[in-house]
């Protein structure tokens, strides 16, 4: 492992690579992750936790904001801030200990889900919050089984051990039959509930008790002592501190080693308990992760692994972001660095467009805060000012021909017509709509034969049209009436087989309808699985797909309905 020194936490530029070394060190010195959970397993807490204990902020904010508790740097929308949840992934650039970390913080609800895995695709390692009371969650898991799809690095943090909690021993067993992987307790909670008091180190085999602080918005204050001391046994209930000894002899005869080989292949996730909101275990959480997280590790692209030494710049984006900045109409489109370095003002290849871009306006994000950067390198993460050039999953590289893999998709499973029901704000409502579909949550498309030009769009849930119509009436001051549809399934149509009888006849089950959309693909929407199957088998010749991006595969690999 590259060796760091500790060095005060600061949000800062990064100078130009001198030599080789200089370029080794940078690279060595990056972490970039996400925190995954389902909701209200305290994601965001944590979130903030981190940026207090590395010093990038003071004062730790509160998800729910009261009184003299500021709102969280992540979750920094209005509507975030109002419903307490996050509606958005967010980047988070900050320095601790010699390490530049790169934080991205993602939505909980399933509705959001497609951008979490969208930052899955971007980070190299994540964070798994787990409520010590709930277990795994059904959220989680579906987060959990992408991670170990693309074998990322998982470390699980179990949650809220000030509130009454399952028996930790009862978690470690879960954790190895529900998620199949091997299992190392790095800590072990001392107490729980009302008795909770802090956690024991099992690798420096210290006990760490804290002190509550109100809200917990600065660090709590930690005295360290040995578990033969007669300290802890007087700081702990008779029941707990014998409790505490039989469970560590447990561990120490049964549980399995830390291994980092097998952490960095995403085969053991070293676990962690603690309470976010007490700061009970955050920082010790913190450090290990940042000793035993992996630095960027390659990316698969058209010409095979690209590493993060090779000497040609790439990257790729991954979500894109509007009215960040409420005064300017501007968005954001952030890019992940797979290789090589940016610098400001680069000119390079968009293979989407096939044109030449040059890289004049780059920024450093830090949740709503952004600040020029002229430089950054494998790991980090940046924004991009694009004005609509850019879109989610395109490639950005000094090399022409390179385009990294495709993000994920999913095909939307809710429906609504948009109606603008003032004429006098017609021009705000097309264009804060025109923006905000742009960063590809929600989709539209134009149902074929309308006699009316309504929006129709779809989403994976439905409170992606809640936040859409929030949005375009607190930025654009634009109305909106929203009209559900009763069509939860969307099949792409094959462009040879627009011309079958069924697509040009509109022979469709009763209800069912085609659609355009904004590539202008043609589409059927079906109330029910039962429809498309019927459809389907009565009209073998037309192929349809799941996806768009599929379309120029079908004619090698058949119909993948």
């Amino acid at each position: 492992m590259h060796a760091v020194h500790p060095a005060e936490a600061q949000v800062s530029k990064t100078a130009p690579p001198l030599n080789g070394m200089s370029m080794e060190h940078e690279i060595a010195r990056r972490r970039t992750f996400a925190i995954i959970s389902h909701p209200d397993a305290g994601k965001t807490t944590l979130t903030e936790k981190f940026l207090l204990y590395g010093g990038a902020v003071q004062l730790a904010g509160s998800v729910t904001a009261r009184k003299a508790q500021s709102a969280t740097t992540s979750d920094w929308m209005e509507l975030e801030k109002q419903r307490g949840i996050s509606v958005s992934s967010t980047v988070l650039q900050f320095e601790y200990r010699g390490f530049c970390i790169n934080l991205l913080d993602t939505p909980g609800h399933r509705d959001f889900s497609e951008d979490t895995y969208r930052v899955l695709m971007a980070v190299d390692a994540v964070v798994m919050v787990i409520d010590a009371a709930k277990g795994i969650e059904s959220q989680t898991l579906k987060l959990f089984e992408m991670c170990r799809l693309r074998g990322i690095p998982i470390f699980t943090f179990v949650n809220k051990f000030d509130r009454p909690a399952r028996d930790p021993l009862a978690i470690i067993d879960e954790l190895e039959q529900t998620l199949q992987l091997h299992v190392c307790a790095m800590n072990w909670p001392l107490g729980d509930g009302a008795e909770f008091r802090g956690v024991y180190d099992r690798q420096r085999r210290q006990a760490h008790f804290f002190e509550r602080t109100p809200g917990g918005a600065y660090r709590s204050p930690v005295a360290v002592h040995d578990v033969s001391d007669p300290q802890v046994r007087e700081r702990l209930s008779q029941t707990t501190y014998a409790a505490l000894l039989e469970q560590l002899e447990m561990l120490d005869a049964a549980g399995e080693r830390l291994d980092p080989a097998l952490v960095a292949s995403g085969d053991m996730t070293p676990v962690f308990f603690g309470s976010a909101i007490n700061n009970f275990g955050v920082h010790l959480l913190l450090d290990a992760f940042l000793d035993f997280a992996p630095p960027p590790r390659p990316r698969r692209s058209s010409k095979g692994l690209i590493a993060p030494r090779h000497p040609a710049f790439s990257g790729f984006i991954f979500k894109i972001q509007s009215n960040m900045d409420p005064k300017h109409r501007d968005q954001i489109a952030f890019l992940r660095v797979c290789s090589g370095v940016f610098t400001r003002d680069m000119k390079v290849f968009h293979p989407r467009t096939g044109k030449s871009l040059r890289l004049a306006s780059s920024q450093r994000v830090f949740g709503r805060d952004r600040e020029t950067v002229d430089t950054a390198y494998p790991g980090d993460v940046i924004g991009l000012v694009g004005h609509g050039v850019f879109g989610i999953g395109d490639t950005l590289s000094e090399e022409e021909g390179l385009a990294f893999d495709p993000l994920p998709q999913f095909p939307p499973e809710c429906f609504a017509l948009l109606h603008n029901p003032a004429s006098s704000a017609y021009k705000r409502f097309r264009t804060g709509l025109e923006h905000l579909l742009q960063e590809g949550a929600v989709q539209a498309f134009s149902l074929t034969d309308s006699v009316q030009n309504i929006p129709l769009l779809g989403a994976v849930g439905v409170l992606q049209f809640d936040v859409l119509q929030y949005r375009l009436e607190s930025e654009y001051g634009a109305a909106s009436r929203l009209e559900p549809m009763p069509w939860r399934v969307i099949r792409w149509v094959h462009p040879d087989d627009i011309g079958q009888a069924a697509i040009r006849d509109r022979k469709l089950p009763t209800g069912c309808r085609l659609a355009t959309d904004a590539a202008g693909r043609t589409a059927a929407l079906f109330n029910t699985d039962w429809e498309l199957r019927y459809f389907t088998e009565k009209n073998p010749a037309v192929r349809l797909t799941r996806l768009p991006s599929v379309l120029q595969r079908v004619d090698n690999d058949g119909d993948v309905a």
